[in-house]
C-alpha cells in the first residue's frame, strides 16, 4: 500500500520567526555569512566555503560568464549552466578563471573595416568600452588598434564610419609584452594614468587585456570569494549522459566544484556519475540532487555526493508538480531533509552541506530557509532580474523586464536534466518562458537582501547561520495572519497618487 504523509508540506510563506534575545553585540555588521559548500569530517575544516550563503541556478537564463564573475566579486557561486556544448561551458569556466588573475582575454573584438555601429552594438550586447581592433577580428589576431568611449561620439558621428578612422592605433598605445607580471602591469597602469593595458606576443597577437578596474574592484570587493591563486571560485553544471567527455573539459579549464544538475537525484544515473567522478578525478567535488525527503538526502549522501540539493518543483518557471504530480512544498522538504542532515552527521562524523533549491520569493524566505536548516540557497529567477545574467532586457508596456526561461521549457529543451534513461528528447514541459521585473546591478541587489537577513539573524539573536539554526523558533501562520503582516486597513499614498 502506498505511504501517506500525515502533514501537508509547508511553503517558507506559511511559517514565521519569532524574535529571541538580542544582546548588545548582535548587530549586522558583526553578523558573519560565511558557510560551507563541501562536506567535510568533524573537526576539520571544509575544503570550500561561501563567503555568502547564495548560488546561482544552473540555468541558460542565468548562469553565465559575467553573472559568475559578478556574484564571485559578492562572495558566492555561480554554476555555469550545462545546456550547451562541452567545449563552450568550459571555455566559459576559462574565462571565468582569468579573469580575476588579471589577465582578461578580450570579449569585444572587431576588424578595422568594420564600423561605429558594430562598436556601439558590441558595447550593448557585453556592457565593455574597450574594443580591441585585430587584423582578423578575433581575441588572439594581430593588435592594430583599440577603442574606447573617448574615441567616438554617437551623436557626432555617422554609423557607417569606419573604425579603422577614429580608433587609437597600436603605435600610440602602451603596451606590455607577453611574461609581464601582474604586479608590473599595474604598475604601468599607475605610472601612465592608463585604464587598460594590452597584453601582446612576440609577434604582436593580443594576448589579454590588464585593467585597471580589477585592482579597484578588490578594494569595494572585500568578500570576493577567491582561489589560492586569486581566481574568482566558480562551479559548473553536468548531466548523467555525457559525463565522461564533459567532466575533463571543465577540470582542465579550471572548474572548482561541480554539480549533477537534474530534476531528480534520487536514481542509479546520479550514482554512476557521482561513482565514476570519484574514481577518475578523485579530487573534484560535485554536489548532487535534487531530493525532497530523508531517504533520498541518504541514498545521495552514500553515493558520495560532496553537497545536497533540495526542491522539486518550487522554482518560479517550474511546472514539474503541474505535469508529473510530484515534489513537495519547500519548506517541509528543507526541514526534513536538514533534520537528516544532522542524523546522518551524528552517525558518520560526516557533515553534508544542503542547497535550498527554489521556493524562494521574497527576501525574508532566505532567512527562513537558513533557519530551518539550509547551509546555503540555489536561486534562478533572482539573478535573472540583474544586469550580469544572460538575457536580453526588453521594454514591455512601459516596464523593463528581463527574459527568463526553465531549463525544461521549449526554449532550453534540456532533456539531459529529466533524464530517465529513455530517448534522448524532451517529450513535454516541465518549465515556462517569462519574464522577470529588471533589477538593476548584481551587487546592489545582494548587499539589499543580506542586509535584511543580517538584521533578521540579529532578531534571532544569531551571529552565524549555525546560530541561527540552532536559536530559531518557527510559527506556523494562518491565513487570516498573513494578511495581518502587510499593510492593511489604510489607504496607501501610492495608490492614490497614481
Amino acid at each position: 500500500m502506498a505511504q501517506f504523509f500525515n502533514e501537508p508540506s509547508r511553503t517558507f510563506s506559511e511559517y514565521l520567526l519569532v524574535p529571541g534575545y538580542t544582546g548588545p553585540d548582535c548587530i549586522p555588521a558583526n553578523v558573519d555569512l560565511s558557510t560551507p559548500l563541501v562536506k567535510f569530517r568533524k573537526g576539520e575544516e571544509p575544503e570550500l566555503k561561501l563567503n555568502i550563503p547564495m548560488t546561482s541556478a544552473i540555468m541558460q537564463s542565468v548562469s553565465g560568464e559575467r553573472l559568475a564573475v559578478a556574484l564571485a566579486q559578492e562572495g558566492g557561486i555561480s554554476f555555469i549552466f550545462g545546456s550547451q556544448t562541452a567545449e563552450n561551458e568550459a571555455a566559459m569556466v576559462a574565462r571565468v578563471k582569468a579573469t580575476k588573475a588579471g589577465f582578461v582575454p578580450s570579449d569585444s573584438n572587431v576588424r578595422p573595416d568594420q564600423t561605429l555601429a558594430d562598436i556601439v552594438f558590441l558595447k550593448e550586447k557585453t556592457g565593455h568600452s574597450t574594443v580591441a581592433v585585430t587584423e582578423d577580428g578575433t581575441a588572439a589576431g594581430k593588435l592594430l588598434g583599440i577603442v574606447t568611449s573617448r574615441d567616438y561620439r554617437v551623436s557626432r558621428m555617422d554609423p557607417a564610419t569606419p573604425v579603422s578612422t577614429f580608433m587609437t592605433p597600436v603605435d600610440k598605445l602602451i603596451c606590455a609584452k607577453e611574461g609581464v607580471s601582474l604586479a608590473e602591469a599595474n604598475d604601468i597602469l599607475w605610472d601612465n594614468k592608463l585604464n587598460q593595458l594590452p597584453v601582446l606576443a612576440e609577434d604582436g597577437r593580443l594576448l589579454y587585456f590588464v585593467f585597471r578596474k580589477d585592482y579597484d574592484a578588490h578594494k569595494s570587493n572585500p568578500m570576493e570569494l577567491l582561489d589560492s591563486k586569486k581566481r574568482y571560485i566558480v562551479g559548473a553544471g553536468i548531466n548523467t549522459r555525457d559525463y565522461e567527455t564533459r567532466v575533463p573539459l571543465l577540470v582542465e579549464a579550471g572548474v572548482d566544484v561541480l554539480c549533477i544538475d537534474s530534476s531528480e537525484g534520487y536514481t542509479a544515473w546520479q550514482q554512476r556519475t557521482l561513482d565514476w567522478i570519484h574514481q577518475n578525478y578523485p579530487g573534484m567535488r560535485v554536489g548532487a540532487g535534487n531530493v525532497v525527503d530523508a531517504e533520498g538526502f541518504r541514498f545521495l549522501a552514500k553515493a558520495g555526493a560532496d553537497f545536497i540539493k533540495v526542491g522539486i518543483g518550487g522554482g518560479s518557471i517550474c511546472i514539474t508538480r503541474e505535469t508529473k504530480g510530484i515534489g513537495r512544498g519547500q519548506a517541509t522538504a528543507v526541514i526534513e531533509v536538514a533534520q537528516a542532515r544532522n542524523e546522518f552527521f551524528k552517525e558518520t562524523g560526516e557533515y553534508i552541506p544542503i542547497c535550498s533549491d527554489g521556493g524562494i520569493v521574497y527576501d525574508y524566505h532566505m532567512a527562513l530557509a537558513l533557519a530551518m536548516g539550509a547551509d546555503f540557497l540555489m536561486l534562478g529567477r533572482y539573478f535573472s532580474r540583474f544586469d550580469e545574467s544572460p538575457t536580453d532586457k526588453l521594454l514591455v508596456n512601459g516596464t523593463y523586464v528581463k527574459e527568463y526561461w526553465g531549463e525544461g521549457s521549449n526554449r532550453a529543451r534540456n532533456w539531459q536534466r529529466y533524464d530517465l534513461g529513455g530517448d534522448k528528447k524532451l517529450t513535454f514541459e516541465e518549465g515556462v518562458d517569462s519574464y522577470v521585473p529588471y533589477a538593476g546591478p548584481l551587487s546592489d541587489g545582494v548587499r539589499q537582501s543580506l542586509a535584511k537577513v543580517r538584521s533578521t539573524m540579529c532578531n534571532v539573536g544569531a551571529l552565524t547561520i549555525k546560530e541561527l539554526q540552532d536559536k530559531a523558533k518557527l510559527t506556523l501562520v494562518s491565513a487570516t495572519s498573513i494578511v495581518e503582516g502587510g499593510a492593511h486597513d489604510v489607504i496607501l499614498k501610492s495608490s492614490v497618487n497614481k
